[in-house]
């Protein structure tokens, strides 16, 4: 019984030091997140003047997304015979991710969902649905939208935006924001993202052109980095 015990101690102390090192990493990541968030000291990649947010807001936070764009088939026009893939409102279901000593950490949730707390810049009326983040440590909630139409066709800048064909780099400006239950507010002072690096994520190119394709809906995947701005102090 005693030789059982002992070959069993080895297993159970590796998944003991196992599950402290995954503690161990996620408290990293927490406090370094936080860290970032009190320092900005992180250094966004150079961008087009179109999606890069006005002087005064400091880049705190970045998410590596993973998850799909979601598009439904409409009419061209009301009643129209033709139809085209559409993303408005945007449909995405993405999860952010931090790399920390080689492994992927859940930082972020991205979906669509109803702006609860909308900002003086919010449109009115207000959407059934915004685009949403929502930290994974406090769950603190930002609502935003594409400023302007401030727009990077992908391909069209090397450095921030280089795949063809891909999603559009976007700049998009707070237009809600929620502190987490029990008064987390790692997203809630976001006031721009920008969507970079944007791979995959566009509509097809066929399954939707007639009428009788309309209500067909599509899900693509898609990867891309956020990169959250907050009012510099």
């Amino acid at each position: 019984m005693n030789t059982n015990r002992d070959q069993q101690q080895p297993k159970s102390t590796a998944t003991v030091q196992r599950l402290l090192a995954t503690a161990l990493v996620l408290g990293c990541i927490v406090i370094g997140t936080t860290a970032q968030a009190t320092a900005q000291q992180l250094t966004p990649p150079a961008t087009p003047t179109l999606i890069t947010p006005p002087v005064g807001n400091s880049a705190f936070l970045v998410g590596h997304a993973q998850g799909t764009q979601g598009y439904v088939c409409l009419p061209t026009t009301p009643g129209a015979s033709t139809a085209s893939w559409t993303v408005n409102p945007a449909r995405p279901e993405a999860t952010l991710f931090q790399s920390i000593f080689g492994n992927d950490f859940q930082i972020i949730t991205h979906f669509l969902s109803p702006n609860t707390n909308p900002n003086t810049v919010a449109p009115r009326p207000i959407a059934f649905g915004n685009a949403t983040w929502q930290s994974s440590f406090d769950s603190s909630k930002v609502w935003a939208q594409v400023l302007n139409g401030n727009v990077v066709t992908a391909g069209t800048d090397l450095t921030s935006c280089p795949n063809t064909g891909s999603i559009a780099c976007l700049l998009l400006e707070t237009i809600g924001s929620e502190q987490g239950p029990t008064g987390g507010n790692l997203l809630s002072q976001t006031t721009f993202i920008q969507r970079l690096n944007t791979n995959g994520g566009s509509a097809p190119a066929d399954g939707c052109s007639t009428s009788s394709d309309v209500g067909k809906q599509t899900l693509v995947p898609y990867t891309a980095d956020y990169i959250f701005f907050r009012k510099g102090k």
